[in-house]
C-alpha cells in the first residue's frame, strides 16, 4: 500500500482543511495517508519552517489561511518546490467578494466567535450527555429528538452529532427486559426515532465489544437468536409509538442524522436498505 504524507496548515484549528483532506483521501482505498495538522499558524517564520518540513517529507498540503500574505507564501513556496497544495479558503472568499462587493475581514478564527449559536450548541451537547442512555427520563419531555434502539445501534454518537447541530437529544436503550419510562408515552411521536440494525452486524459488533473487555465473545448478549428477539421487540415498539424507523446498518452517523433532521416535519416513514 502506497503512503502519502499530508500536511494540514491553518491559522485556526485546521478542522475544515482536515475534513476536506480526509474526504478526498477516503476515495483512495489503496492509499495510506499520514496526516499531520499544524493549527494556529499566524507568523511567516513558523509557516516557513512547516513548508520546509513538507518539502523534506514530500507532503501535499491542504491549508486554510485567511491571511492573503500567508496564503500567497504557501502558493509561492509550493510552486517553486513543485509541491501539490490546495487552498481551502481563499478561492471561496474571493468568490463571495466578487459576488457581493464586500471585502473579507481576513481575521483568523471568526467562525468560532462566541455568538448565541455557539452557546446553544454547547448547551445541546451538555443536554445530550446528561440524557445519554436513559439517564434522565424527564429529559425525554424536554428533548427536540428522542432516539430509541437496542444496544449498539449508535445512539450515543448519533446524539452527540445531532447536538452539534444544536438539537437537544435524549436517547433510550430498549429491549424485552428493559422498562420503558412512562414519559415516553407523552413525547410527540414525530420527535421519536427508532434505530435498527441487522442481526448479523449486531452479532459481530457485540462479539467484538465483549472481546475488547477481555470476556468470552459468545454470550447471550451476542447470541444471534437473542438479537433477533430484541430487534423484533424494537420493531413492535416503534410501530406502537408510530415513530419513524431507520435501519442504520449501512449508514454513516452523518447519513442517519440527515434523515432525522430532514424528516422532523415530514410524515412517518421507514427507511430500510
Amino acid at each position: 500500500m502506497k503512503t502519502q504524507n499530508v500536511f494540514i496548515i491553518s491559522d485556526s484549528s485546521g478542522a475544515t482543511a482536515q475534513t476536506i483532506a480526509q474526504t478526498a483521501v477516503s476515495q483512495f482505498p489503496n492509499l495510506k495517508a499520514e496526516m499531520r495538522r499544524f493549527p494556529f499558524i499566524q507568523t511567516d517564520s513558523i509557516l516557513n519552517g512547516i513548508l520546509k518540513l513538507a518539502r523534506t517529507n514530500h507532503a501535499i498540503i491542504f491549508h486554510t489561511l485567511v491571511s492573503t500574505q500567508l496564503s500567497q507564501m504557501v502558493a509561492d513556496f509550493c510552486r517553486k518546490n513543485q509541491i501539490y497544495n490546495f487552498d481551502c479558503i481563499q478561492q471561496p472568499m474571493e468568490m463571495l467578494a466578487n459576488l457581493t462587493g464586500e471585502q473579507p475581514a481576513h481575521v483568523p478564527g471568526l467562525i468560532h466567535d462566541l455568538n448565541q449559536n455557539y452557546f446553544e450548541r454547547i448547551s445541546a451537547i451538555e443536554f445530550a450527555v446528561e440524557n445519554d442512555d436513559g439517564k434522565n427520563a424527564k429529559g425525554l419531555l424536554e428533548a427536540d429528538i428522542v432516539l430509541l434502539g437496542v444496544s449498539r445501534t449508535s445512539k450515543t454518537p448519533l446524539s452527540l452529532y445531532l447536538a452539534n447541530q444544536n438539537q437537544k437529544v435524549a436517547n433510550l436503550p430498549i429491549g424485552p427486559s428493559l422498562k420503558i419510562p412512562d414519559e415516553l408515552d407523552e413525547v410527540d411521536p414525530t420527535k421519536v426515532f427508532g434505530l435498527l440494525n441487522t442481526p448479523e452486524k449486531l452479532h459481530k459488533i457485540r462479539r467484538q465489544r465483549m472481546l475488547s473487555y477481555g470476556l468470552d465473545a459468545d454470550t447471550p448478549y451476542s447470541d444471534t437468536e437473542n438479537i433477533k428477539k430484541e430487534l423484533q421487540y424494537a420493531k413492535q415498539l416503534y410501530k406502537k409509538l408510530g415513530c419513524l424507523t431507520i435501519n442504520v446498518a449501512n449508514k454513516s452517523i452523518e447519513e442517519t442524522a440527515t434523515i432525522i433532521l430532514e424528516s422532523l416535519n415530514l410524515d412517518t416513514t421507514t427507511f430500510e436498505d
